[in-house]
């Protein structure tokens, strides 16, 4: 198939986190991509564990400076960029004084779920759309992973939906091993809906937690992923969702496999 414009939205990736299962599938999946004569753009959150001076982080003016509103709040946005220079990719970082300064992910010193973990994931999701329609790149495939990009394709199905830029394109939800037990704000469906979110698309979101926002995610997806030690209520939810499903393999031999999957979703859209 022809180049594809793929848009990799992650959690994590290696070496700004320590080396591991979603680290290393969030740096290596984009690399290969890339490598197979494909354009890529890659973003994760700026977590506070992310050294700027030590991974040459700088800060992008002309992409920096919007505002994310929640709950009648501004946030500022800034965007910053590093780069691997052995493998001539790109990535691009979602950073915030109000949600990604803290030095641990989505946890304390104690161990407390971060109550305006809801909040960061809203902030991720359109700080990421915002700042790819502001570079003015046109994705044919978004590749979401874990739950901090879940509600991604909600947005680019709904307030994006006829943003030209996002016409066509197809989304992909990675479930990771991620879960979490916790649960967001009871004010989450009502931030949701400030952004835009129509009502009738909050229907997961009475008792907000990782269930719902995945199972969203998969509602608003063209087509899943599934990695290890997913939980079989969830399993079952793709399962019945009818949604093309790659799993992932045991092995390293995975950058054609999806390469594969995302050609085959393209595909088949243009043969509606």
């Amino acid at each position: 198939m022809a180049q594809k414009k793929v848009l990799f939205i992650t959690p994590e990736i290696f070496p700004y986190f320590p080396e591991g299962y979603i680290s290393n599938i969030c740096r290596f999946l984009p690399q290969g991509i890339q490598e197979r004569e494909n354009e890529i753009r890659t973003f994760m959150p700026k977590f506070g564990c992310v050294n700027d001076h030590k991974h040459m982080l700088h800060e992008v003016i002309r992409l920096s400076g919007q505002n994310i509103i929640i709950e009648d709040t501004d946030h500022p946005l800034i965007i910053k960029v590093a780069s691997l220079q052995n493998v001539r990719m790109q990535i691009y970082f979602i950073d915030s004084e109000d949600f990604f300064k803290r030095k641990t992910q989505y946890r304390d010193a104690e161990g407390n779920f971060y109550p305006d973990n809801d909040s960061r994931a809203i902030f991720y999701a359109k700080g990421v759309i915002e700042t790819v329609r502001k570079l003015g790149w046109d994705p044919n495939v978004i590749h979401c992973h874990g739950w901090i990009s879940a509600l991604v394709p909600m947005f680019v199905k709904t307030v994006y939906k006829d943003d030209p830029l996002l016409q066509g394109t197809k989304v992909v939800f990675s479930i990771l091993p991620d879960e979490f037990p916790d649960k967001f704000s009871p004010d989450f469906a009502k931030k949701l809906k400030q952004t835009n979110i129509p009502a009738s698309c909050l229907k997961h979101f009475k008792n907000p937690g990782y269930d719902q926002i995945v199972q969203a995610a998969v509602d608003y997806s063209d087509a899943v992923a599934l990695t290890k030690d997913i939980k079989k209520k969830l399993l079952s939810y793709v399962e019945k969702s009818g949604k093309p499903v790659l799993q992932h393999p045991d092995d390293d031999n995975y950058v054609d496999l999806y390469d594969e999957f995302y050609d085959s979703i393209l595909e088949s859209s243009s043969n509606e």
